[in-house]
């Protein structure tokens, strides 16, 4: 069984889970897959020292995704001693309030190039760096040194040619579109199990994870669009749904939902010529009709509204 845990190495409870996980794991034919999540997304490309960060309100909210049932004072002591119990010593802490878009890059582009051995040694050697070792792990160089001592040898000239970044952003919406809201998540099958657990409960739960439906990979990615649209994202929904509109721009449930989320994001003028296709297409559709008036009145055309909005009204009353 494939598991995934959806993490950002600069939550001190990811690399707990990483311990744990290894614990839960041992004896059980399964493989592990590391998945980006940003805790604190809102990090300077800089990085600035610790104790200077924790003085802005930003980090404190940034925490909360980390440890939501903790207040931010209270997650930094819990974190340190368990810490301590685990066996990362007295010396736990972070020195730096860094950037970890590019470790994920790494991160991600190891199991593209090497598999989920190598990607866990990445892994491994990013959050011991920024916990133990107390390193900068936004520094390109700190990186290369880490990639290198991994056995990723690749890996800094990956990362200073771009490789990486439109995958890991895109794996940070479909961890979104999932419902992953805190680091870790753990995901085994159809199931997810928030938080770092102590061993026994994450073996139980990988124990008795069903497994998940394989579903063809558009239709997945369509889904998450869906998801992101739902929860008010319709920028996100639009960059998992760019490759579906290039390869199949003439479904009509595709371009329905890139109309709708080109309304959501004012976008009107795309939002107006996929609508009129759609009206075109198939005049009886009621809410396409509905939308296409909507947009209009939004963009001051209300004498072109008016007709599809009356007509939409006739065909479905709940739109007049």
């Amino acid at each position: 069984m494939r598991i995934e845990i959806w993490a950002d190495v600069v939550c001190g409870w990811a690399y707990i889970g990483k311990r744990r996980v290894e614990r839960a794991l041992e004896g059980l034919d399964a493989e592990v897959v590391w998945r980006p999540f940003r805790i604190d997304p809102m990090a300077p490309a800089q990085a600035v020292p610790h104790e200077e960060a924790m003085a802005d309100p930003t980090v404190d909210a940034a925490l909360r995704r980390c440890a939501p049932d903790l207040t931010p004072g209270e997650n930094r002591v819990r974190v340190a001693l368990v810490a301590a119990e685990e066996g990362f010593g007295w010396t736990w802490g972070p020195a730096w309030r860094a950037d970890s878009h590019d470790a994920h890059r790494l991160i991600a582009l190891a199991l593209e190039h090497g598999g989920p051995a190598l990607q866990d040694a990445v892994a491994e050697r990013v959050m011991k760096a920024h916990f133990l070792d107390r390193l900068d792990i936004s520094d390109r160089a700190t990186l290369h040194r880490l990639a290198a001592d991994a056995g990723f040898a690749g890996g800094g000239a990956l990362l200073d040619a771009g490789a990486g970044d439109e995958l890991v952003r895109e794996l940070l919406l479909k961890g979104k579109a999932m419902g992953v809201r805190t680091s870790p998540t753990i995901v085994a099958g159809s199931e997810a199990l928030a938080g770092a657990q102590p061993a026994e409960v994450i073996r139980e739960f990988v124990l008795a994870a069903r497994p998940a439906r394989r579903l063809p990979e558009e239709v997945e990615r369509y889904r998450h669009a869906e998801s992101l649209l739902d929860q008010r994202d319709p920028l996100g929904a639009l960059a998992l749904l760019r490759p579906l509109l290039d390869a199949h721009g003439d479904d009509r449930n595709v371009l329905m939902l890139a109309g709708r989320c080109y309304y959501l994001s004012a976008q009107l003028g795309r939002a107006r010529a996929v609508l009129e296709r759609l009206v075109a297409a198939t005049p009886d559709d009621a809410y396409a009709r509905h939308l296409l008036g909507r947009t209009l009145q939004r963009q001051g055309h209300a004498e072109e509204a008016g007709p599809h909005l009356r007509m939409a009204a006739v065909m479905a009353p709940e739109y007049a």
